[in-house]
Order: C-alpha cells, then sequence, then structure tokens
C-alpha cells in the first residue's frame, strides 16, 4: 500500500494498467504523524480513493485531523479539530495535465504529504477559538477570565465622557 518510512506515499502503479473506472481505497488512520516542515497531527482518519480515468488516475481525499492551536481569545493551547476535503488528477501525459499541474510519476507512487499538509493547514481557522463562549484575558492584568474572575472594575470609563454622563443622571 505505502512506504513504511513515509505512509502517505501511496503506490498506485497497479491501477495504471487496470480498466477505466478501477477505483480502490486507501484507509487512514494514524495516531500522530508528521507531515514536514511544520505540521504535526493527531488521530488522522478517512481515506484516498484513486479512480483510473482514460487521462490518468483521479485521487479523492476525505480525511479528519486534530492539531495543537493557540486560542485567539484566551491564548491556551486547545485541540482544533480539521478537515481536507480534495480531488486532484494524476496525469498520465503532459497533455492531459490539469491546472494543478500534477504528472503521474514513472515509479507509479503519489506522495500526499505535500498536499495534505497544505489542505489542512488552509482549514485552520484565522481566529481559532478554544470554545464558543470563551471569555478571553482581562484587558488590564491579562488574566483567564474563563478561570478566575478579574478584579477590575467591570466598566472603565473615559474621564472624557464624565460631562456627557452627567446628561444621562
Amino acid at each position: 500500500m505505502s512506504d513504511a518510512n513515509n505512509p502517505l506515499i501511496l503506490n498506485v502503479g497497479f491501477i495504471v494498467h487496470q480498466s477505466i473506472g478501477y477505483i480502490r481505497e486507501f484507509p487512514f488512520e494514524f495516531e500522530t504523524i508528521n507531515l514536514p516542515p511544520d505540521t504535526k497531527l493527531q488521530n488522522l482518519n478517512g481515506f484516498v480513493r484513486v479512480t483510473r480515468t482514460a487521462q490518468g488516475l483521479l485521487v479523492e481525499v476525505k480525511m479528519t485531523a486534530e492539531m495543537i492551536a493557540e486560542c485567539g481569545r484566551c491564548l491556551t493551547e486547545f485541540q482544533q479539530a480539521l478537515e481536507a476535503d480534495f480531488m486532484d488528477l494524476y496525469a498520465f501525459t503532459r497533455s492531459s495535465v490539469s491546472e494543478l499541474g500534477l504528472l503521474l510519476p514513472e515509479n507509479g507512487t503519489i506522495n500526499l504529504g505535500p498536499i495534505l499538509r497544505d489542505e489542512m493547514r488552509l482549514s485552520i481557522p484565522i481566529n481559532p477559538v478554544c470554545r464558543a463562549d470563551c471569555k478571553g484575558l482581562c484587558q488590564m492584568c491579562g488574566a483567564n477570565l474563563n478561570e478566575e474572575i478579574c478584579q477590575h472594575l467591570q466598566e472603565e470609563t473615559d474621564p472624557r465622557m464624565d460631562q456627557l454622563r452627567s446628561f444621562l443622571d
């Protein structure tokens, strides 16, 4: 199925010799996997479906994983759920190459590592949050408001607004 040193390298050379429409699924389940240079995933689960077409091999990937992320509100680390769901065509000839420019290597192997890494990194939210009701940090002392009640005044006032506030009283 794959290289023991790099489990995301798939040997798909045998599919080239199958008839058009042939499908082979490769299931994946890893507790931890490193995607160089900077991505470490936990609980990677999913599958890769390779379909023989007239132009090449259509590779469909559906995977979920978790990654340690830092909350954008309270700065604590948490497990961020990630998902990759993409499709690529590895063409047999240069004339069949899609806009991604993927050509099936002569050795019949496909390295999904770099593409999976990119797709997983793209699924990270711009501002990850540990939970929807995260209270964040106190603006005065930096205390995590999820863990403690800060002793600062809840409503800081701007002294320039005191004159206007007097009209409300």
